[in-house]
């Protein structure tokens, strides 16, 4: 099978089994578009973005919110929240749900909790899907995150439903995540995801999302998950599978054969870039203009057939 990391090109034809577009904009959220036959398709939420009508149904992922951060390069982290949902409610077709890929909050503090929770009511979709980030499940086994977003779940949170013929799967992979430790989802959550898909027919298009990226982007900075693969491997059988992560606050893609990986920007704070510091966290010192250059978002198109990959980097000021 091949593996590649898609880096910011224009015009380069890559032989896949799906096409892909990307382009990167100023913002703090991703609207994903669900079109006929299960087509999986994005665009960002920026000023000047297009809202014309498009076909099927969309949703939206929020990712990093680190509500109760307070520190720089961004003090008013509800501030740029706040500016995603605007983003959203700005839209002539309004997602139809959100999902949050984790961190929501900074400590676990019941009152970052409730800052969420009034923020993400003013979207304007109809429900908001959560699975946790580590910083939302540190101070007490998950208890406070699993009391507000755990209804309906399975064990530590992760599930699964349907909707318009797509089957999305929301997976756990931050309890007991140590510093710089990778993601782990364990043998109970791989056990039921197996069951999970088993009655499911080939051509069922997957959209999967969790915190930690179910690639190993860089393992010293535990940017990655350990028993991804095995978790993978129950996914390879289907003809498009789409996996949606935050933790790292940047925008990186892989496709991989049928699976098409994408992790997105936080609406809080940017990190560096793989080995380009000691160790992930914060990049501070930013001017003002610089930090909403990095508080981005990427937008990206994919439809099942063969074609090339064309990926346009783009800011908005």
């Amino acid at each position: 099978m091949s593996d590649e990391t898609i880096q910011s090109t224009s015009g380069d034809g890559i032989d896949r089994r799906g096409f892909l577009k990307c382009m990167v904009w100023v913002g703090t959220a991703v609207v994903w578009n669900i079109g006929s036959g299960g087509i999986l398709q994005s665009r960002a939420l920026g000023a000047g973005a297009p809202v014309e009508e498009t076909s099927g149904f969309s949703f939206a992922q929020i990712s990093d919110s680190h509500i109760g951060f307070t520190k720089e390069p961004n003090k008013n982290v509800t501030a740029t929240l706040q500016l995603a949902i605007d983003r959203l409610n700005q839209l002539k077709n309004p997602p139809k749900f959100l999902v949050h890929t984790g961190d929501l909050t900074h400590l676990s503090k019941p009152a970052e909790f409730d800052t969420v929770d009034q923020l993400l009511k003013t979207a304007p979709a109809e429900k908001t899907l959560y699975v946790p980030g580590e910083h939302d499940v540190f101070t007490d086994d998950g208890q406070a995150y699993l009391d507000r977003y755990g209804k309906g779940t399975v064990g530590l949170g992760w599930h699964s439903f349907d909707h318009h013929g797509i089957h999305f799967i929301g997976l756990v992979n931050v309890m007991n995540l140590k510093a710089g430790g990778l993601g782990v989802l364990g043998r109970e959550q791989l056990e039921w995801l197996e069951r999970d898909v088993k009655s499911l027919g080939s051509s069922t298009p997957i959209v999967v999302y969790a915190h930690v990226p179910l690639w190993t982007i860089y393992p010293k900075w535990g940017w990655g998950t350990e028993d991804a693969e095995q978790a993978l491997a129950y996914l390879k059988r289907f003809a498009s599978v789409t996996v949606l992560n935050g933790h790292i606050h940047q925008v990186m893609q892989k496709v991989e054969g049928n699976i098409t990986f994408h992790t997105a920007r936080s609406t809080a704070f940017p990190q560096p870039e793989p080995g380009k510091a000691e160790s992930p966290g914060p990049i501070k010192n930013l001017p003002a203009a610089q930090l909403t250059k990095m508080l981005g978002l990427t937008s990206v198109s994919y439809a099942e057939h063969d074609g090339s990959l064309a990926l346009v980097d783009r800011t908005l000021e």
